[in-house]
C-alpha cells in the first residue's frame, strides 16, 4: 500500500450558518491540502464530523470530493460503525473504485470484546474489495484493540494492510511496529506523536493539523520518514504549542477555528459540538499568526 503511506490528512467538513453542507468550501480546502505536498486525503473520518452527516449528505460529499480531487491523490474512505451487518449496507453508497483503501474504526458503545474485534474486522476484510486500514482510538470508542488481535487479522487477511494507532500509547505503538509483518503499516493517529512513531518504524500519520499547515506538517513527516531528525523535531518544535491547543475543546472544534482564520471555511460545527470559546478562538488566531501572519491576514 506505497500509496497510502507518509502524510494523509483527515478531511474536516465545511459547513454554512444554516447548518447545510458547504459544497463551495470543498474545492477550496482539497487545493490547499494538494499544493501543501500532503500524500492522500481521508474522507468521512471522525474530523468530518461524520457521524452528523445524513446518508444522502455522505453521498454527496464523497462525490464532490471525488469530483474535484479528480484523481490527483488516492483517497481514503471512513467507513466504520457499531453495527456489523448494517455497516455492510454501507459498501454500496459509494464508488469504491475511486479509493485507494477503507478505514474502519473499531466498534463503539457497545465495546466487543477482543473476539468480537476479531469477528467484526474478519467480516469487513471478506466483504470488501478494497485493503483495509484498522483504527484503533480507544479514548472515542471505548474499546481497545490489542496488538495480538491486530497482528493475527494482518496476519489471516492480506487486505488487512495497516493500522491507524491513536490510543496515544507509546509503548502500543512499539509492541504494534515490533510484531506486525514488515509489509503491514503501522501509521500515527496522534499528531504529536507522529514524528518518534515514524522513527520508530511507523510508516506515517493521518493528521488533523495537516487541514490546516499540510505544508509545514508534511515537512516533518517527510524528514522523519527520511531520517533527518533534528530538522524534522526544529519544525515540531516551531508548531507544537498550535499542535496542542487545537484539541484542548475538542476536534475538530480547535482546527476550524484555525481553517476560518486562513479563508479556507467558515468556522461552523454541528451539534452536539458547539464553536471554540471566544478565549480559545483568541489563542489559537494569535497562535497562527506568529507562524504564518501574511496568509492570517486575508481573515
Amino acid at each position: 500500500m506505497k500509496e497510502i503511506q507518509g502524510h494523509g490528512v483527515a478531511m474536516i467538513t465545511p459547513f454554512n450558518n444554516d447548518g447545510s453542507v458547504d459544497f463551495n468550501a470543498i474545492p477550496v480546502i482539497i487545493d490547499h491540502l494538494i499544493g501543501g505536498g500532503v500524500d492522500y486525503l481521508v474522507v468521512l473520518g471522525t474530523t468530518a464530523e461524520t457521524a452528523t452527516l445524513t446518508k444522502s449528505e455522505k453521498i454527496s460529499v464523497v462525490d464532490k470530493i471525488i469530483e474535484v480531487n479528480a484523481g490527483r491523490l488516492p483517497l481514503v474512505l471512513g467507513l466504520g460503525g457499531n453495527h456489523t451487518q448494517e455497516l455492510l449496507a454501507m459498501f454500496d453508497w459509494f464508488d469504491l473504485s475511486s479509493f485507494a483503501a477503507l478505514l474502519s474504526v473499531t466498534p463503539y458503545y457497545n465495546k466487543p470484546n477482543q473476539e468480537g474485534l476479531y469477528q467484526h474486522f474478519k467480516t469487513i476484510a471478506t466483504h470488501s474489495s478494497l485493503p483495509v486500514i484498522l483504527y484503533n482510538v480507544p479514548s472515542r470508542t471505548g474499546v481497545k484493540i490489542d496488538p495480538e488481535t491486530v497482528l493475527r487479522l494482518a496476519t489471516d487477511f492480506d487486505n488487512i494492510v495497516a493500522l491507524k494507532e491513536a490510543s496515544g500509547d507509546f509503548q502500543q505503538a512499539q509492541t504494534l511496529i515490533k510484531i506486525c509483518p514488515p509489509n503491514f503499516s503501522i501509521l500515527s493517529g496522534d499528531d504529536e506523536m507522529s514524528l518518534p512513531m515514524i522513527l520508530a518504524g511507523a510508516k506515517g500519520v493521518i493528521s488533523v493539523i495537516g487541514n490546516a499547515l499540510p505544508e509545514q506538517y508534511s515537512k516533518i513527516i517527510r524528514e522523519g520518514i527520511l531520517r533527518n531528525v533534528d530538522e524534522a523535531y526544529s519544525i515540531q518544535y516551531h508548531i507544537l504549542d498550535l499542535i496542542r491547543i487545537i484539541y484542548l475543546e475538542g476536534n475538530p472544534t480547535g482546527i476550524k477555528v484555525l481553517m476560518d482564520a486562513l479563508g479556507l471555511c467558515k468556522n461552523h460545527l454541528r451539534l452536539p459540538l458547539v464553536g471554540a470559546s471566544k478565549e480559545l478562538t483568541l489563542r489559537l488566531e494569535a497562535e497562527l499568526k506568529k507562524l504564518m501572519p501574511i496568509q492570517t491576514a486575508q481573515s
